[in-house]
């Protein structure tokens, strides 16, 4: 039985992403090995009813890459994507009473990203696993990503999740896709996405900024190191670290103001009008979006891991080294603190009452923080948690670079509840995807996932958005017309 392998990377210039792929055949068997250089990689494998055919599904993987940019490589030769894992201690509370935990998920694994909206909890750890929960605590589903999760964001509609192999994954659509791919000599500490725009802070203190057809914008190195923070809107990028914090202009990245923070900032929050920045100093300092000025200090009697706010920032919240939750008034003066009773919150989201936190175990919490649950529980009053568990039968969903294709009879080409279509076109050197149905404006580019770009296809999607950077944001799945 004759053995054939062939091992690619991606090979850029200035760094670019950093991937192999790697297709066996044996036989009329095909593996495909593939993530990030110097990680062991995803495998898919499949039969086929013959050797020929096994070989020529073989020749269309790689030739599929190849005209990606991938190119034939030797492993090992290749250093692997630096990679920082946030190292954390957590200490026992001091607090003399616990908080009201209405659920616990226990992810498996170290846990940092989290977001909460109107119909979902979501979680993501250091395994590359993100489950996305009811807020009852229900498991609602799993999606499978080839790298460690650094932090899930959200921009608008659209959920994103930031990996250690230096792409972010959109989990928006049915089946996730890589957004974003960022340069090998970054090594990401935190992500935001602001109407399209990435913006990610590293291990050298250094900001890049990377626009919606991912390409490279601007970047800015601070005066600090180990930068954690990095929040945006309209009118700035405000960038937390070793230093303090420091605001950018969104075009071109030209400094607006610097604050020198009470210690390294480890967190950040944003409101409309005011930054709050966590720090190794024992503090939660709020800052004026405008001048940078520090509007309020909110003390904790340990290093602060995460912060969140209530809206408007009528209430602050923080969670420490040492295993307690603090709240305070919008002024700074401290409302309570209670033990997390499951590690440290490295990260937090306050929404309706409740306090999401994902502590150092692993665990996604769910805290009742209405006045009356905290009340009873400095009282010693607290409801028994409940142990989420996951279903077996859980839905799992991995990245794909393949869309469900459809016959072109289907699609239409004016707006309506049919979808809308595009088409990919080639402009110099990059394939662009804009729209083919009346309606919209035919010169704007469509974000699109890059793996699935062929010059000449067309796709059919459910609904497009415009964005402020005139461009269009799809919403929903993609299918490809055939």
């Amino acid at each position: 039985m004759s053995v054939s392998t062939t091992y690619l990377e991606l090979s850029e210039n200035g760094g670019g992403a950093h991937k192999f792929y790697e297709v066996t055949v044996e036989g009329v068997a095909v593996t495909v090995r593939y993530g990030r250089i110097g990680a062991a990689g995803q495998v898919q494998r499949s039969t086929f009813p013959s050797e020929q055919k096994a070989q020529a599904a073989a020749a269309k993987k790689i030739g599929e890459k190849v005209r990606k940019g991938y190119a034939p490589a030797v492993p090992g030769q290749r250093a692997a994507r630096p990679v920082t894992r946030r190292q954390v201690a957590s200490a026992p509370s001091t607090a003399r009473a616990v908080a009201p935990v209405l659920w616990r998920f226990r992810t498996g694994a170290s846990a940092f990203g989290i977001h909460i909206d109107d119909d979902r909890c979501w979680v993501g750890n250091q395994a590359g696993d993100v489950y996305t929960l009811g807020h009852d605590g229900e498991v609602l589903a799993r999606y499978r990503l080839p790298d460690g999760v650094k932090c899930l964001v959200a921009d608008d509609f659209w959920i994103y999740a930031g990996c250690d192999d230096g792409t972010v994954y959109d989990l928006s659509s049915k089946l996730p896709f890589a957004a974003y791919e960022i340069a090998a000599d970054v090594d990401i500490f935190w992500l935001d996405i602001h109407e399209g725009i990435l913006n990610v802070a590293d291990r050298n203190g250094g900001l890049t900024v990377i626009d919606h057809e991912d390409e490279y914008q601007w970047s800015r190195r601070s005066t600090g190191a180990h930068a954690w923070m990095v929040r945006r809107d309209d009118h700035a990028v405000y960038h937390g670290h070793a230093r303090g914090v420091t605001a950018y202009a969104p075009d071109g990245g030209g400094e607006l103001w610097h604050t020198d923070t009470r210690g390294a900032v480890l967190f950040g929050w944003q409101e409309d009008a005011s930054v709050y920045a966590g720090t190794a100093q024992r503090v939660v300092q709020r800052l004026a979006k405008a001048t940078g000025a520090v509007e309020a200090t909110y003390a904790c009697d340990a290093v602060v891991y995460s912060c969140a706010t209530a809206p408007g920032g009528r209430y602050v919240f923080a969670g420490d080294s040492a295993s307690s939750v603090y709240c305070f008034d919008a002024h700074g003066t401290r409302l309570w603190k209670l033990g997390t009773g499951g590690g440290s919150a490295l990260s937090m989201q306050y929404r309706d009452e409740k306090l999401y936190m994902v502590t150092t175990d692993g665990s996604l919490v769910c805290v009742d923080a209405s006045p009356a649950a905290i009340s009873a529980a400095q009282s010693g009053s607290v409801p028994v948690p409940v142990d989420v568990k996951s279903s077996a039968a859980l839905p799992t969903y991995t990245p794909s670079t393949a869309v469900r294709t459809v016959a072109s009879a289907q699609a239409v080409t004016g707006a309506g509840a049919d979808g809308v279509v595009v088409e990919c076109v080639r402009d110099g050197a990059r394939l662009r995807v804009h729209v083919v149905s009346e309606g919209y404006e035919p010169t704007w580019n469509v974000q699109f996932p890059r793996a699935v770009r062929e010059a000449g296809a067309r796709f059919l999607v459910d609904a497009l958005h415009p964005a402020p950077g005139g461009f269009y944001r799809v919403r929903g799945e993609i299918r490809r017309l055939v």
